[in-house]
C-alpha cells in the first residue's frame, strides 16, 4: 500500500442506523452486523465453532495461535474469542487476532454497539480503553500482559492482505465475515481466498456465516476444502472448511527486498540484547513476553546514555499530507500511550515520580496549517485537537503565547524509570558496565564478547541497541547515524511555574515538575562531541521557554545560568529522522543481488534480500524514543518470532536499516 503524499485525515466513517433495540445497521450496505435473533450465539455458532475453537488450542504445538478476520464490524467476534481464550488456553501460549476493517467505528458508537452484551462488559470496557477511533493505518493493542495480541488494520480487504500475505503462513483460523455476499461483493473475491491460501499455516480452518456457492466455489479454487454445515437460527446452512496444502508467499509489486531470502524458522530460545535504553529495554519486554530468554548488556549503567533525562515528553507529529515519518509518528505515538498506560494501570509505573499521562500542547506557529487541520481532527478527538491560546490555558494552567494541538493521551515520563520497569521483567538478565563490546556468530548463534576476549554471554539471536554506538557493532559501520548533542536544563520549581499541569512544547519542552524541579530542553548540537554542561545552552533552553510563555520572564530572566543544573545526552539519529529497526542485511550479498538498480532505481528484481541470520538493529530514536521504541520493539520481535507485523511493508521498508543500501545503489553512490 502506499500512501506518501497522499491528503491525511480519518478514514471513511461506516453510514450508520441503530435499530429500536439498539442494534447498528449499516445503512451504506443495508445489512446487520449481527443477528438481530441472538449475536453472542451466532458468533459462537459460527466462528468459533465453525473452527473448532476452543478445542484446537488445546492440541496446538505452537505458543501462538493466530486468528484472522475479515471485517472487525462491532468487535463483537474478537470479545468471545478472547474470552474463550481466557477460559481454555490455560496460562501459556499468545492469542494474535487480526482483523481488517474500512469502515471503523468510532469510540462513541462502539460503546454503544457492545452496550448490549453485559457479559462482556470488562473484556469491552478494556478495548475501548484502547480504542484507536479511525486514525489510519495499522494499530496494535495488547492485552492480558501480552498474553493476546489484537492487530486492526484499517484497510480495504484487498489492500491489506496481500500485504500481510508477502510475509508467508501465519494464520491458524479464518474468520470470513463482514457484509453478505450479495451487499458487499468486493469482499468475497477470488484475490481475496488466494491470500488467504498464502497466508495459512498447515491445518490452518475457515469458517463463515454465508453458505453462498460463489464463496464455496472460490475458497476451494484457492486451496481451502469446504463444507456445509448447519447455520445459525433463521439461516439454515453455513460454511467452514480448511487448508488442503498452504500455498508459498505471494510474489509482490515491489522489489522485495525487505523480504528474508531464507527466513529463520520457529521462535529462537535466547536472545541477547547490547544496549540497557528504551530501545533495549522495550525490546527485551517484548521478547521476555514470547517466553525468550534475554540477556541485556550494557556498556555503563541502564539508561546512561540518551535515555538519561529526567523527564520526555510523549511526542508525536502532524502533518496534512501522508509520510512514512508522519504515518510512524502517529502510529507509534497510540501504541506508546496505550502502552504506557497499562503500565500505570498496572502499578509498575507511579504517577509522579515516574511521569504521568496528563496530556500535552504543542504550540504552532501556521494559523493556516491549524484551521485546515482542526477540520481534519474533528473525526479523531481521541488523538488531538486545535486549541487557541485562550482554551488551551485551561488545559496547562499557564497562558502560552500562540494556539496549537493537544494531545489528551500525551503526557511526561521518567525514561529511566521506564528503562528500569521494563527491564524488571520475569525472563529478564541485566548486566551492567560491560564496557565495550563485540558480537561474534557461529553455527550455534551469537556471543557477545568483553574487551579481553572473553565471551560474556550467548544466545540464538542478537540485536544491537546501542545508539550511536551501534556502528561500532557486528559489520555496522556503514549505518548512516548521526550524533547530536543535546543538554537539558533543571529549572527550580517556582510560585510561576506550580501551576503547569501538562506538558508543553514549544521550541522546547516543559513538563510539570518532579522532584522539585521542570526538566525543560533541550538543545540540539550537530557535531558537538563536547559533554560539559554549558551555560549558554541553558540560556538557549531558557530563552525558548520564555517566547512561549512570556508571562514567566520576571521569575526567570534573573536566573544564574552559570549555577544550574542539568544533562548532556547525545541522540542517534538517522538522516530521514526514522529509527532504523530490523535484519541486518549481508551488506556484500545485498549489493550484488540488486547492483542493477544503479543504473535503473525503478527496476523490478524478483529476489528476496540477504540478511545475516540472527542479528537485527534497533536504533537512531533521536529524540523521540519513548514514542518510538515500544512500537520498533514490537516490530522486531515479529520477525524474531515469525509472526504477522504490526505495520504495513510501506513503514516495514521506511523503517528497515537495508533502506540506505538500496537507496544508495538508487542514487549510484556505492
Amino acid at each position: 500500500m502506499r500512501r506518501d503524499n497522499t491528503a491525511w485525515g480519518a478514514t471513511p466513517a461506516p453510514s450508520l442506523a441503530w435499530s429500536d433495540s439498539g442494534d447498528p445497521f449499516s445503512a451504506q450496505f443495508e445489512d446487520v452486523y449481527y443477528s438481530r435473533e441472538n449475536g453472542l450465539a451466532e458468533s459462537r455458532h459460527v466462528f468459533l465453532c465453525g473452527n473448532q475453537l476452543p478445542a484446537r488450542w488445546q492440541e496446538q504445538q505452537r505458543d501462538c495461535f493466530c486468528v484472522a478476520e475479515t471485517g472487525f464490524g462491532t468487535g463483537l467476534n474478537f470479545l468471545l474469542t478472547w474470552q474463550a481464550w481466557r477460559a481454555h488456553a490455560g496460562r501459556s501460549g499468545r492469542l494474535h487476532f487480526i482483523s481488517i476493517e474500512k469502515y471503523p467505528l468510532d469510540r462513541h458508537q462502539l460503546a454503544t454497539a457492545l452496550g448490549a452484551w453485559p457479559e462482556l462488559g470488562e473484556l469491552a470496557a478494556e478495548l475501548l480503553a484502547a480504542w484507536p477511533g479511525r486514525l489510519p493505518g495499522q494499530h496494535r493493542l495488547i492485552f492480558d500482559s501480552g498474553k493476546v495480541i489484537l492487530d486492526l488494520w484499517w484497510e480495504d480487504v484487498s489492500v491489506a492482505l496481500p500485504d500481510l500475505a508477502a510475509h508467508g503462513q501465519c494464520v491458524d483460523a479464518w474468520y470470513l465475515d463482514g457484509f453478505a455476499p450479495a451487499r458487499n461483493p468486493s469482499m468475497w473475491l477470488a484475490d481475496t481466498f488466494a491470500c488467504m491460501a498464502s497466508l495459512s499455516r498447515q491445518g490452518a480452518t475457515v469458517a463463515t456465516f454465508t453458505a453462498a456457492g460463489a464463496v464455496r466455489r472460490g475458497l476451494e479454487a484457492a486451496g481451502f476444502n469446504m463444507q456445509k454445515v448447519p447455520g445459525y437460527g433463521r439461516k439454515r446452512e453455513s460454511l467452514t472448511g480448511a487448508i488442503a496444502v498452504p500455498r508459498q508467499p505471494q510474489t509482490t509489486p515491489e522489489t522485495p527486498w525487505d523480504l528474508d531470502a531464507t527466513p529463520r524458522g520457529g521462535k529462537p530460545a535466547s536472545a541477547l540484547i547490547i544496549g540497557a535504553g528504551l530501545a533495549g529495554a522495550s525490546l527485551a519486554r517484548a521478547l521476555a513476553e514470547r517466553d525468550i530468554e534475554v540477556t541485556v548488556l550494557e556498556r555503563g549503567t541502564i539508561a546512561g546514555e540518551a535515555s538519561g533525562n529526567e523527564q520526555g515528553v510523549l511526542y508525536t507529529r502532524l502533518s496534512r499530507r501522508h509520510s512514512a515519518l508522519t504515518d510512524f509518528a502517529l502510529q507509534s505515538f497510540r501504541y506508546s500511550a496505550s502502552f504506557y498506560r497499562q503500565l500505570f494501570a498496572a502499578g509498575q509505573l507511579t504517577p509522579g515520580p515516574d511521569g504521568q499521562l496528563c496530556g500535552s500542547f504543542h504550540q504552532h506557529s501556521d494559523e493556516q496549517e491549524l484551521a485546515l487541520m482542526g477540520e481534519r481532527l474533528r473525526d479523531l478527538p481521541e488523538l488531538a485537537q486545535v486549541l487557541q491560546a485562550e482554551k488551551a490555558a485551561a488545559k496547562l494552567g499557564v497562558h502560552p503565547a500562540r494556539p496549537g494541538y493537544w494531545y489528551p493521551d500525551s503526557g511526561w515520563l521518567n525514561p529511566p524509570a521506564v528503562c528500569r520497569t521494563l527491564l524488571d521483567t520475569p525472563g529478564v538478565k541485566v548486566i551492567e558496565h560491560c564496557g565495550e563490546l563485540s558480537l561474534h556468530s557461529n553455527t550455534e548463534g551469537w556471543q557477545a564478547h568483553d574487551m579481553r576476549g572473553q565471551c560474556v554471554v550467548s544466545a540464538d539471536v542478537a540485536i544491537v541497541c546501542a545508539g550511536s554506538h551501534s556502528a561500532a557493532l557486528a559489520g555496522l559501520e556503514w549505518l548512516p547515524l548521526q550524533r547530536i548533542r543535546g543538554q537539558t536544563t533543571l529549572l527550580p520549581e517556582s510560585s510561576a511555574t506550580v501551576g503547569l499541569r501538562a506538558a508543553f512544547c514549544h521550541q522546547g519542552y516543559i513538563s510539570p515538575a518532579s522532584r522539585g524541579c521542570h526538566c525543560i530542553g533541550a538543545s540540539f548540537k550537530l557535531q558537538d562531541s563536547e559533554n560539559a554542561l554549558r551555560a549558554e545552552e541553558h540560556k538557549e533552553n531558557i530563552d525558548k521557554l520564555l517566547a512561549a510563555l512570556p508571562q514567566w520572564h520576571d521569575t526567570l530572566s534573573g536566573l544564574e545560568t552559570s549555577s544550574l543544573e542539568g544533562r548532556v545526552g547525545f541522540r542517534c539519529a538517522s538522516p530521514d529522522y526514522l529509527p532504523i529497526a530490523g535484519a541486518v542485511p549481508q551488506r556484500t550479498h545485498f549489493l550484488q543481488t540488486y547492483a542493477p538498480l544503479r543504473k535503473n532505481a525503478r527496476q523490478f528484481i524478483a529476489s528476496r534480500g540477504n540478511y545475516v541470520p540472527g542479528l537485527y538493529v534497533n536504533t537512531a530514536h533521536g529524540s523521540r524514543g519513548l514514542t518510538s521504541a515500544p512500537l520498533c520493539a514490537q516490530v522486531i520481535a515479529a520477525r524474531i518470532c515469525g509472526e504477522a507485523p504490526p505495520l504495513s511493508r510501506e513503514l516495514l521498508r521506511a523503517l528497515s536499516p537495508a533502506r540506505f543500501l538500496v537507496r544508495d545503489l538508487s542514487r549510484n553512490r556505492i
